[in-house]
């Protein structure tokens, strides 16, 4: 533990200096925190440039090439609420876009959730490889393909295997690239069916809200809940860009591990440090395989539904496949009923 907070530390006083800014830092991990920071931390990265109407647009982008931004940019403003700039994105592969895979079980709940279809307008699918980009191309109107340096993301990645890692790590950067062209975003995986719009369940006072594996107790802002990235929201803003640039750049003090376990790591010392306010959604709503105590699913009150926790990419799609026969069984039931589904 010792050592951990010790690298930890060491890794945001670099940071610190690489972005020119001076932080002082304690001996205690409890050092961080909002009152604490240098004004120049709270202020709009060079990336973004504050307008008159408190909205955020790009001036550039640091780690990828114009022309790229541009495309990015533009699928971003297509896909975009016109209230609030939120775009729902999915990143998928090959494997995972195969006739019948887990791609198809993700679009096929949207048709079939309640008042969810309409949200198919706002969904940006990213993509890895040059077969998940045709089919894309041919299934849904907004596709965005990722550039990965010449990996192989094609094949069902294996669970923290090292390619799984680097896809999952290069979805964080990607995730703060969003961010700093202005724009928030609910991410979710392909392995998640939806009923509901979970966008109803984030709180208008949360940087960033996120699915966990089990909720415990009736605080949404215990930080100690295990947090769950299959399912995130995060609100542009310059506080939640750095978030995911610290996040993204702390890998290297923790090798071999995946996103959600340095995450864990940070999580305590980043929300403090720079104002992110952090919330995490009971199960009840975002669902998911991995709540063991939570036995029956309740349709009444089920946003979505994860199917984390399952190994191997036939045993997800039959598990969905199971999940989403369950939900048309129930709608069926209402309607013979007479009874009117609520919608959040």
């Amino acid at each position: 533990m010792i050592k951990v907070v010790t690298n930890l530390l060491r890794f945001l006083v670099i940071s610190s200096i690489s972005s020119v800014i001076l932080v002082v830092v304690h001996r205690s991990p409890c050092s961080y925190h909002p009152n604490n920071l240098p004004a120049a931390h709270k202020e709009e990265p060079a990336q973004l440039v504050a307008s008159s109407n408190g909205t955020t647009h790009q001036v550039a982008a640091a780690s990828s090439s114009d022309s790229d931004d541009d495309k990015l940019s533009e699928l971003l403003r297509r896909a975009a609420t016109e209230d609030n700039k939120t775009v729902i994105m999915a990143i998928t592969n090959e494997a995972w876009t195969a006739p019948g895979s887990l791609t198809d079980r993700f679009l096929e709940s949207f048709r079939t959730g309640v008042k969810t279809e309409a949200l198919l307008k706002h969904l940006l699918i990213v993509t890895v490889d040059a077969k998940a980009r045709e089919r894309c191309a041919r299934a849904h109107p907004l596709c965005y393909a990722l550039d990965v340096g010449g990996a192989d993301f094609t094949s069902e990645q294996r669970y923290m295997a090292e390619d799984y890692l680097d896809m999952m790590w290069r979805r964080v950067r990607f995730q703060g690239r969003v961010l700093e062209l202005g724009y928030s975003f609910l991410l979710t995986d392909v392995d998640i069916v939806w009923f509901r719009n979970p966008l109803l369940r984030v709180p208008v006072a949360a940087d960033m809200a996120m699915a966990c594996d089990r909720f415990r107790g009736d605080n949404p802002y215990d930080l100690d809940k295990g947090a769950n990235a299959g399912l995130v929201y995060a609100r542009a803003s310059a506080r939640t860009a750095e978030f995911y640039r610290v996040w993204y750049e702390a890998r290297t003090l923790f090798p071999g591990n995946k996103t959600q376990d340095v995450f864990e790591k940070v999580k305590h010392q980043l929300t403090a440090r720079l104002g992110v306010t952090l919330q995490f959604v009971d199960t009840a709503y975002f669902g998911t395989f991995c709540d063991r105590q939570r036995k029956e699913k309740d349709f009444n009150k089920l946003c979505t539904f994860h199917a984390n926790c399952i190994l191997g990419l036939k045993n997800k799609v039959h598990k969905l496949r199971a999940v989403l026969n369950e939900w048309n069984q129930f709608k069926a039931a209402a309607s013979n009923n007479g009874t009117t589904l609520i919608t959040y």
